[in-house]
Formats: C-alpha cells, structure tokens, sequence
C-alpha cells in the first residue's frame, strides 16, 4: 500500500490541477466576446473533467479517495481568476491567461511522468490524461499569436 499512497498522492495532484483547469476554461469561456473562442473553451472545460473522472477512476481502483475539487491556492487556479480582473482587455488578455494555465498543468504533467516512484500502470494513466492535456496546450500559441497578430 506504500507504492499505492504515493500513486494516490500523485493523481490527486494532478486531478485537483485539472479541475482547476477545468474552472479556468469555464470562466474562460464567460469572458470570452468571440464566440468561437467560448465554444472552444467549454468544449475544453468538458475534456477537462473528463481528464478528472478518469484519474479519479484510477485512484478509487488503488482504494483511495478521489480528489473532487481544485485547490483555491493552486497556481493554475490564481492564473485563472485574474481573467475577471481583466476582462477589459478582450480575447486576447483571456487567451494569454488560459496559455498561463496551460503551461502550469503541462508541468505538472510532466513532472508526474517523470517521478520514477510511479510504477508503469499509473504512468499510464498519467500519460493517458496527457494527451489532453498536451493538445490544449498546443493550441494556445496558435491562438494567441493569431490574436497579437503574429504569425
């Protein structure tokens, strides 16, 4: 059971990040004037928490206790709330914001695929919910730079 609390440890992590994440892209999408950008966003508020759910599967099948809410002090979070206080500034303070999140999560990804403690089937887990993670990561550059008018 020691390799499992750390296991559990971990993913609990990672899911109280991911929900963080999942409340960013949600507020994202409130503050967004482009609508596409809002649909993209709640589009990725969704694969967010399903990211979630499955690292909490992963966690209940080690008997342990998910983790079912963010953290109010993580980082990804603090990131995220600043949208409200900046709302004046339009799409792109909004997608700057969310591209702040995603380099948090992504680290903190990668920093879990990297603790050699984690023994492959939670690793694979890990890297599962990557995935995701990696992909709305990619996509904001894109985003911001279209919107700072940069190719």
């Amino acid at each position: 059971m020691a390799d499992a609390k750390h296991d559990i440890s971990v993913l609990n992590s990672l899911i109280a990040t991911t929900l963080d994440s999942a409340d960013g892209y949600t507020e994202a999408a409130k503050d967004a004037d482009n609508s596409r950008f809002g649909r993209m966003f709640t589009a990725r508020a969704g694969e967010r928490r399903e990211v979630a759910q499955s690292l909490q599967g992963v966690v209940a099948s080690l008997g342990g206790e998910p983790e079912d809410d963010g953290t109010i002090l993580a980082k990804a979070h603090r990131m995220f709330t600043g949208l409200r206080n900046s709302i004046s500034g339009g799409d792109t303070v909004v997608v700057d914001e969310v591209e702040r999140g995603e380099d948090h999560i992504k680290a903190k990804f990668e920093d879990a695929m990297q603790d050699r403690e984690v023994p492959q089937p939670t690793r694979t887990a890990i890297e599962q919910a990557y995935a995701s993670v990696r992909s709305g990561h990619d996509q904001m550059p894109d985003l911001k730079h279209s919107l700072h008018g940069s190719n």
